[in-house]
């Protein structure tokens, strides 16, 4: 299944295993692709899937985290990347 190009701009798309590296294609599609690369995912993992490995994932920006939350009908707090951010301090500017 092709992605947009900008999802893997570092990589080549056609080496990715997506099954052995999935959580890793879901978080650049959900941070990075289009509303058809959403589409896509979903058909290639389900939403079960995508809500139980993006629930474990630590690295989530703000936006990510936000779409999320609504899509799969989830509070931003039962995610793992919510409650991480949450447990580190905050480094001081002096």
């Amino acid at each position: 299944m092709k992605f947009s190009r900008v999802i893997f701009w570092d990589i080549d798309q056609n080496k990715v295993d997506l099954n052995a590296k999935k959580r890793f294609v879901m978080t650049r599609i959900i941070r990075y692709g289009t509303a058809e690369d959403w589409r896509k995912l979903k058909m290639l993992y389900g939403i079960k899937t995508i809500k139980k490995e993006m629930l474990q994932e630590i690295d989530l920006d703000n936006r990510s985290l936000s779409f999320l939350s609504c899509v799969l009908n989830v509070s931003k707090e039962n995610f793992r990347c919510y409650t991480h951010k949450q447990s580190l301090p905050e480094q001081s500017n002096f």
